[in-house]
């Protein structure tokens, strides 16, 4: 229920229909599906941040079982509302019954007033942050995880189950230099919101020029967002024309908004985008092998 970005009938939507865009997008090849997280949203709060968010776990639990393929992507698990071995055994345990399609997407938050009605830290929650991110890349994926950080140390213990895959990929949220830096550093992705493709470009250049960059084993998946909702049945050249600018900016995935007046026409949307992507040249086409 984002203000200004959701459709009337969104209103009233339930997990079926959740399910039916799930399936399609799965038929059409699309590679994943994302889901966000808060966890309550002050009233004076949801006019700006919207005020219903399906938990992610819940939602991706019942989204898998009804899916075989198309993975799982949290965008965002707000890292300072969990202790790091919380997310490694929930989320695991998700990518368990899955089949290995968990893409966990983690961001350091920004909503004080949350925080503290969790009762979670909120002024170092970047250096926690930080600390979390090694202590999941240390737990994910084994039965038996030791690590020993600042603010969070565990030997001695056993999870179980742990993650299918050996290595979840990890996908860093935010709109900061500094969320970049962390992607570079700690992530293997990178899912900004809320800047402008001229503010991405220039932060992927400076991001490109360091050390740290050049010596990733792997590149940077760059997961990039369109603003405007495209209407790939009614404007499909101006859709190609977001596309673009998308992967212009330096996006190698990316999560498409739609214009939409209902369960059906969403769908209808899906299938309509299909062929506009495959005519631009970054962005793979779904395919179903992603």
């Amino acid at each position: 229920m984002l203000p200004h970005a959701h459709a009337s009938w969104e209103e009233d939507g339930t997990i079926d229909d959740v399910a039916a865009v799930a399936r399609t997008a799965e038929r059409l090849g699309f590679h994943f599906l994302t889901c966000a997280e808060h966890v309550v949203v002050p009233v004076d709060v949801a006019p700006a941040r919207g005020s219903r968010y399906w938990d992610p776990l819940a939602t991706f639990g019942y989204l898998a079982a009804v899916t075989s393929r198309i993975r799982l992507a949290t965008n965002v698990v707000v890292l300072g509302y969990h202790h790091p071995l919380d997310i490694a055994k929930r989320y695991g345990t998700l990518d368990q019954v899955s089949g290995g399609r968990l893409v966990l997407g983690l961001g350091v938050g920004s909503l004080q007033e949350e925080f503290e009605l969790l009762g979670a830290p909120f002024d170092d929650r970047g250096a926690r942050a930080d600390d979390a991110i090694g202590a999941l890349r240390a737990s994910l994926s084994t039965p038996r995880p030791e690590y020993q950080g600042t603010y969070y140390r565990f030997a001695d213990v056993v999870l179980d189950p742990c993650a299918l895959q050996p290595r979840v990929p990890l996908w860093i949220g935010g709109r900061t230099g500094r969320s970049l830096r962390r992607a570079v550093a700690l992530g293997d992705g990178w899912a900004p919101f809320g800047l402008k493709a001229t503010d991405i470009t220039a932060m992927l250049a400076v991001a490109g020029a360091t050390e740290a960059f050049g010596a990733r084993p792997h590149p940077i998946e760059v997961v990039l967002q369109n603003g405007r909702p495209i209407d790939p049945l009614d404007e499909p050249d101006a859709t190609v024309r977001a596309i673009e600018r998308l992967t212009g900016a330096g996006a190698t995935a990316v999560q498409l908004n739609f214009v939409h007046h209902s369960a059906a026409h969403y769908v209808e949307q899906l299938e309509a985008v299909v062929p506009l992507i495959s005519r631009v040249a970054r962005v793979a086409p779904p395919d179903g092998t992603r």
